[in-house]
């Protein structure tokens, strides 16, 4: 267990503290939720940089990562959806979103079973800067709603219009990005071709 992997699985707890900020009202609760997401959301810049610099990659950290960032994003994307931060009709989007990451996962695990670790490829990771981004507007939306009440109401209001616009994005990078995978590593549910092989 090195810094890396400690930076990587923090990101775990401070999916909680994001959330608990935004459920409970304390006074600029909703400034501390942004701050506390922007240190979670470079976090997943940080541990990555940390173990190509310093020699840290191992097999645990890129299984991790990729899975701390699936837990942290689902945990989210529900939250916000659950607290209504999100208008009804986004559910089928974060349902799209969800059902890929699991998808992919699942796919991780099969490969994982077989000795086979599936890095994050270059359409998964510009899909989960787009989804830290979309998440990371909604919560600035509520800081400026909530904490920022002096600023013009149009100013939050094209924040939100932006951070919807992001979320059509995202589901389209989640769905490019699942097909990309599953296209790639179909092989891996073909246990006959496998076995064949």
């Amino acid at each position: 267990m090195n810094i890396a992997n400690c930076i990587t699985l923090s990101r775990i707890p401070l999916l909680f503290v994001v959330v608990g900020l935004m459920y409970f009202r304390i006074p600029y609760g909703a400034t501390l939720c942004f701050l506390v997401y922007l240190l979670a959301a470079l976090s997943d810049w940080l541990d990555g940089y940390l173990a190509r610099r310093c020699g840290m990659v191992s097999t645990f950290g890129k299984f991790m990562d990729a899975l701390t960032d699936k837990i942290f994003m689902i945990g989210l994307f529900v939250s916000i959806l659950v607290l209504k931060l999100l208008p009804r009709w986004a559910l089928f989007l974060v349902l799209i979103i969800l059902g890929r990451e699991f998808l992919v996962t699942g796919l991780r695990l099969v490969a994982s079973s077989r000795g086979i670790v599936l890095i994050a490829e270059h359409a998964g990771k510009v899909k989960t800067v787009m989804q830290i981004v979309t998440i990371g507007f909604f919560i600035l939306w509520r800081m400026i709603v909530r904490d920022l009440t002096f600023l013009p109401k149009w100013f939050g209001d094209s924040i939100y219009i932006i951070a919807l616009t992001l979320l059509w994005i995202s589901t389209y990078l989640t769905i490019s990005s699942g097909y990309y995978y599953v296209r790639r590593y179909k092989y891996l549910f073909d246990e006959q071709r496998e076995e064949r092989g």
